[in-house]
């Protein structure tokens, strides 16, 4: 099994939790950076880790800092071999409506930098469908939407083939409008994550999320679309291989 996202940098004890992910059958994780230096934190992880992948990117809770105007040394980081993607870039109008302009500026970066090196991207969108939807249309690239909770953007993902990944906010009580979008996505676009070390699933909420958690996401999604759990385990793993160029 693949975690497709998490923040290993923001974890403590990364040893003992890939550890228990491994000893799980969670083999592989994707670690995300959300600025530079996370960014280059999370390829000295994947450096170091077997099995841990980087995605290096400028969060949109970041745009109207000076850490927007750095998107140039992302390219410097993406000539190291463990960077998969592009991200996490996007557009949040819930934490940050006031900042949708730079936000979409520095997207439109980072987009365009991901184009340019025939890179995934790796996208973060709340409260923001329509505008992510707007911004990613002329994108030529494989596209993840991150910790999907937005049921708006589905039509555009189904119609232009984007991967859509389910976080541990998939599994609680009220988040029926996931599971039933879940339900649609098709079976070669579907990816679980993790997001650690936030939303952890709902048999373990209220403690930090950490990879082998993404067991729990894959089987609330399993139930909502009526598969087995290994099943649509070995299917996300291929999509996975797919979505950012990953070896088997």
């Amino acid at each position: 099994m693949i975690d497709t996202h998490a923040h290993l940098d923001a974890l403590e004890g990364i040893d003992e939790i890939l550890t228990r992910a491994r000893d799980a059958g969670v083999t592989r994780v994707v670690t995300i950076g959300t600025g530079i230096e996370s960014s280059r934190r999370a390829l000295a992880i994947a450096a170091e880790q077997p099995g841990v992948y980087a995605v290096v990117g400028i969060d949109p809770h970041q745009a109207a800092t000076p850490e927007a105007s750095k998107v140039g040394e992302l390219r410097e980081l993406v000539g190291n071999p463990c960077v998969v993607a592009i991200g996490e870039t996007g557009l949040d109008g819930h934490h940050g409506a006031e900042t949708l302009h730079e936000q979409r500026a520095l997207l439109d970066d980072q987009l365009a930098l991901a184009s340019d090196l025939g890179l995934a991207v790796v996208i973060h969108s709340r409260a923001a469908s329509a505008e992510t939807a707007a911004a990613l249309a002329p994108f030529p690239g494989a596209v993840i939407l991150h910790c999907f909770s937005e049921p708006d953007l589905l039509e555009p993902a189904l119609e232009r083939g984007y991967f859509v990944s389910f976080a541990g906010n998939v599994t609680y009580p009220k988040a029926q409008s996931l599971r039933d979008a879940a339900t649609r996505v098709p079976i070669d676009r579907i990816l679980a994550e993790t997001d650690s070390p936030y939303l952890a699933p709902q048999p373990v909420r209220g403690q930090r999320n950490e990879p082998l958690h993404v067991l729990h996401t894959l089987a609330a999604l399993a139930e909502a679309r009526g598969q087995a759990p290994d099943e649509l385990e070995l299917r996300i793993d291929e999509n996975a291989n797919v979505a950012f160029g990953l070896g088997s």
